[in-house]
């Protein structure tokens, strides 16, 4: 439905002002994350005792649950970020309460908890809300590997 307005919208723009860009096509949403889905694409930790990343590119997993106030806070945010970074990072949701084993594994005891998977190496947990600003810091640092440092 998203994808739709955003075309429509782009399409009306494009019409009043003469505007020749499309929109990106490759824009994704956030990609919700079963236990066994998180055991095929990320890690089998049923099979692994040491880390082993199963994607071909960094991705984030934002453990969350329906009720939780800073993780409704927090989905807008990893919508924003799933479009900016569509091209370089894969963005999962993982509902804690269905997901039980999962949460188990990673022993979340409090929410929201997003887990930045890099391409190699391993991965990063931090509990707690953070604002978007320091979200695409840890993104571009720590996931994408970018120079932060000013020249």
């Amino acid at each position: 439905m998203r994808r739709a307005k955003q075309i429509l919208f782009g399409g009306i723009l494009m019409l009043v002002f003469g505007l020749s860009c499309p929109l990106p096509a490759a824009a994704e949403d956030v990609v919700y994350l079963t236990t066994e889905q998180f055991r095929e694409r990320i890690f089998d930790y049923k099979e692994n005792r040491d880390w082993v990343f199963k994607g071909d590119r960094p991705c984030v997993i934002d453990f969350y649950t329906t009720w939780c106030g800073p993780c409704k806070r927090l989905a807008p945010i990893m919508e924003e970020l799933s479009q900016t970074y569509c091209d370089l990072v894969t963005f999962y949701k993982a509902d804690t309460e269905r997901e039980t084993e999962l949460a188990y594994v990673f022993g979340i005891n409090s929410i929201p908890q997003v887990l930045y998977i890099p391409a190699e190496g391993k991965p990063l947990m931090l509990k707690g809300l953070y604002p978007k600003e320091e979200i695409v810091r840890i993104i571009d640092e720590f996931l994408l590997k970018k120079d932060q440092t000013v020249k």
